[in-house]
């Protein structure tokens, strides 16, 4: 009988798998023939000592006897010898047998080694009937050695240990995603074609029967050599699925899949698996940090690669959904729709592309692009609107911290514009900021106009309906503090109406809920002038119009807290920094601890950041951009306290390219007022408010007007995003609001053109009246008096429905919302779940926490509990009828449709 063929992998696993019981022994005999390619010399590691191996092929007696002579001569210390031989047992002899391992010539049992590999016993019939995979495994041991298993290595689990090894995968249970990015890997498809047929043909057959059909075209494309191009082929053969797909495209795209036999759902199973993989990739990259970062770049280099493969082979791809060339397309396709001439049609036409364009998947990894374009079809609305200058100073800080703030943030936006080679969307872009520049220099002049009369008489005792930035404390924060306790008061300087609205928003995602003293919406104050620091920082923090200094400002803070009978105290830069291993002093903490003592702390980063030229390239304000605010309202709410974020001035930025001052004399106090004669664009103020020129300076409105070289931006002038104080007052919770105070949900806070559809109409939430304790213990319930109003009905009437064809009113009469309500203690009334319902749908299926509150008539109660008690009532089956991210309430109207039996139509 021929002797076996082994190789210098059999011998490895030979050694290690007898060498430890006989560890001193140096001549291994085995039963086969040596394998011409293998290697004659090399290591093997036997329980952490590497032994050096030499192998001979010798098939004569005195050819054995030869080898081992030489080698007690002449090898090093611990050297192994072994000799493959044909020769028998009984020829060799017992003297030269002695000095072998076991004593005998060793036979080659694949099986029997792959079993004690595995600390096995014996492996199943099933493995030995598949030699590919005990070569497989002899070959594939890891370093560590083989996971162990029981007495009996199966066949299953010797597959999946393979797999693993194979394609580097983390648990043995591979799925689709992780054989894409295995797929994507540097070297592992090449490894991969470096086996043996048999065990490519192996693994094939076990990736189709774990992963599915979609291993039927990836292990295709693997073995063809085509494992780069996986993924991009898998976005492009999408195509396919499409509806009336064209014929020169589907011969295109059908071409990449030539050499594959693959069914229409092996294709498709291929196709989502690659979608999906992609999919997560981008939700990675949304997520951002180093992870995010490399998960973008390899999202982007495979469907950049998609798109090149598109344009080898003429496939006409344009408006795919995953590739940057759609993207691209769809981008265009806004800046088209794009114009300065705006009527119900244009808008509706640029609503449609940008649509198109959020729904693209690039999109999702170009977030600034994307706001850039939503930020002008915002302004395409605003411009669409009916001007309505203010009759009045007052009337207009207030309009502007309501509208003209929002409309600035979306000015600087879209100044920003494009930072890639797209000049037709930059062009459309700078047409509509252009527009709206326009229209907020009108109503910047229109503003002067009224302020040049009103500042020479307006006064704190005679303010013409205006609050002035002195009165700030006195009238808005004191009686907070009357009702709420000592607020912390944050001065971010500088400020300005649209920094202001950003950062509203986000205290928002924080949990905080907005109040004011007007159900309008939110108020500002009037700044002095000229409006710079030195003046309106002193004149809001000591409630007098008048410049000063920090010591000032300190003083003046505790004297005015002590007219109403409180302790206060002021933090500057040098006051907040805490020690070593602390974000905030240890003065800071003690004061913000105290119940009774009001705390104010001013921040300057953003007025810093105008001097020092940061904002210049900001497209926006986040919290964590200004030092100490996220730890402050972190502290704030620790400590039960409200919040009231106000500025002392607001600024403009620069917008030109000129580095040169833009008007003015030689020399000038400051970037934006001076003293002379008005020119274009300038307006003289006098008054008891101017407090520098001796009561009269000039002072530009228009805000491409400097009398300095060139900063990020300015302050000082007679522009509303200069003149307007914002001031924003924030709870921890609804139910610390105020009395006589308002609920400020988002709905109210912003204007309506921000959103394409229709804001709900959601009222102004007062503050409810302190509830009167029973007069006796009641038995506590499981909703904890969500909803404690009268009982609905107890029969199997449907409850009557406000308005009969609304979805809402549908819903409230349908069977299952009527069994399902019975199945809750207290659950909503009717009437509020089916007014709740049509907001959202009338809203884009979309509504604040607090908005939603107020429509199921629980005001002032926290949204998180009230949502809760809604969503067992109407998400049915566990499916997300209603879901809630702790900010915004949002309605998937098919699943209710689906689960409420309703008719869409």
């Amino acid at each position: 009988m021929t002797p076996p063929e082994v190789d210098d992998r059999t011998v490895g696993q030979l050694l290690r798998s007898y060498l430890p019981l006989e560890p001193y022994r140096r001549l291994v005999l085995v039963h086969g023939r040596y394998a011409p390619t293998a290697q004659l010399r090399f290591t093997v590691d036997v329980d952490g000592t590497d032994h050096d191996v030499t192998v001979t092929d010798e098939h004569s007696v005195l050819g054995v006897l030869g080898a081992w002579q030489e080698h007690r001569e002449s090898a090093k210390e611990g050297a192994v010898l072994v000799v493959t031989t044909g020769v028998p047992d009984d020829r060799l002899g017992w003297d030269l047998r002695g000095h072998a391992l076991r004593r005998t010539t060793l036979t080659v049992d694949r099986a029997e080694i792959v079993a004690q590999r595995f600390g096995a016993t014996e492996v199943e019939p099933r493995i030995r009937k598949e030699p590919w995979l005990l070569e497989a495994l002899l070959d594939a041991e890891p370093p560590e050695g083989w996971l162990r298993t029981g007495p009996v290595l199966t066949h299953e689990y010797a597959v999946r240990a393979l797999v693993v090894v194979r394609f580097g995968l983390v648990d043995d249970s591979p799925d689709a995603g992780a054989l894409l990015e295995w797929a994507q890997s540097a070297g592992g498809p090449a490894r991969f074609l470096d086996l043996p047929p048999a065990e490519q043909d192996g693994l094939t057959r076990r990736l189709v029967d774990t992963v599915g059909p979609f291993a039927v075209v990836f292990t295709a494309l693997v073995r063809e050599g085509r494992a780069r191009d996986i993924l991009p082929i898998g976005v492009l053969i999408s195509l396919l699925d499409e509806a009336e797909v064209p014929t020169d495209v589907a011969l295109a795209v059908g071409g990449l899949l030539q050499n594959v036999k693959a069914d229409a759902a092996s294709r498709h199973a291929f196709v989502v698996a690659v979608q999906g993989t992609l999919e997560r990739w981008i939700t990675q990259a949304e997520d951002g940090g180093l992870r995010g970062e490399d998960a973008r770049r390899r999202v982007l280099d495979v469907l950049e690669r998609a798109d090149r493969i598109a344009t080898e082979r003429g496939v006409e791809a344009a408006d795919h959904p995953f590739l940057p060339s759609g993207f691209r397309g769809r981008l265009r396709a806004v800046a088209t729709a794009l114009t300065a001439q705006v009527d119900g049609t244009t808008i509706q036409v640029a609503e449609g592309a940008l649509d198109r364009l959020r729904e693209h998947r690039v999109t999702r990894l170009h977030p600034e692009r994307l706001a850039a374009a939503t930020m002008a079809v915002r302004l395409m609305r605003w411009l669409a609107t009916t001007p309505d200058p203010a009759s009045g100073v007052a009337g207009a800080v207030a309009g502007h911290v309501r509208t003209g703030g929002w409309v600035d943030r979306a000015l600087t936006a879209v100044w920003a514009g494009e930072n890639t080679a797209e000049p037709a969307v930059g062009h459309a872009f700078g047409l509509v900021h252009d527009a709206a520049r326009r229209r907020r220099d009108d109503l910047d002049e229109h503003f002067a106009v009224r302020l040049r009369h009103w500042t020479e008489h307006a006064a704190a005792t005679a303010p013409g309906g205006a609050l002035l930035v002195e009165q700030v404390l006195d009238e808005v924060v004191a009686p907070l503090a009357a009702e709420t306790g000592a607020p912390l008061v944050i001065v971010v300087d500088g400020m300005s109406a649209a920094v202001a609205v950003e950062l509203g928003e986000q205290l928002l995602d924080r949990g905080w809920t907005e109040t004011g003293r007007d159900a309008g919406g939110r108020e500002a104050a009037v700044a002095v002038v000229p409006s710079v620091t030195r003046l309106s920082r002193a004149s809001l923090l000591t409630g007098v119009a008048a410049a000063g200094d920090q010591a000032g400002e300190r003083d003046g803070f505790a004297a005015l807290w002590k007219r109403h009978g409180r302790e206060a105290e002021l933090m500057h830069k040098s006051d907040i920094a805490g020690a070593a291993g602390r974000r905030l002093s240890e003065r800071l903490v003690t004061a913000l601890a105290d119940p009774d003592r009001v705390v104010g702390v001013v921040l300057n980063t953003v007025d810093d950041a105008l001097d020092h030229g940061r904002e210049g390239d900001r497209t926006g304000w986040r919290l964590h951009d200004i030092t100490y605010l996220p730890d402050l309202l972190d502290a704030a709410r620790s400590y039960g306290r409200p919040v009231v974020l106000v500025s002392d001035h607001g600024h403009v930025l620069e917008r030109s390219t000129d580095s040169a001052k833009s008007g003015g004399p030689t020399q000038a106090p400051s970037a934006r007022w001076r003293t002379g004669t008005p020119a274009e664009g300038e307006i003289e103020l006098r008054g008891p408010r101017v407090l520098e020129g001796d009561g009269r300076v000039v002072v530009p409105w228009r805000e491409d007007i400097r009398y300095t070289n060139r900063r990020a931006g300015y302050h000082g002038g007679a522009s509303l995003a200069e003149m307007t104080v914002p001031v924003l007052v924030f709870t921890p919770g609804p139910d610390a609001v105020p009395m006589g105070w308002f609920g400020l949900s988002p709905e109210l806070t912003r204007p309506a053109w921000w959103s394409s559809r229709p804001s709900p109409v959601v009222p102004p939430t007062p503050a409810p009246p302190p509830r009167k304790k029973p007069a006796r213990a009641k038995k506590v319930d499981d909703t904890d008096g969500l909803f404690d109003l009268p009982p609905g009905p107890t029969d199997d009437a449907p409850a009557p429905a406000p308005r009969t064809t609304t979805l809402g009113a549908r819903v409230i009469r349908s069977a299952p919302f009527v069994a399902q309500r019975k199945l809750l203690r207290r659950a909503p009334e009717p009437e509020g779940v089916a007014r709740l319902l049509d907001a959202l749908n009338d809203g884009g299926g979309e509504l604040s926490a607090a908005a939603a509150v107020t429509m199921l008539g629980r005001t002032g109660r926290e949204p998180g509990p009230v949502i809760a008690h809604l969503q067992r009532l109407l998400n049915l089956e566990g499916y997300q009828v209603i879901s809630f991210d702790g900010r915004t309430v949002r309605l998937d109207v098919d699943v209710l449709s689906l689960q409420f039996g309703l008719d869409r139509t």
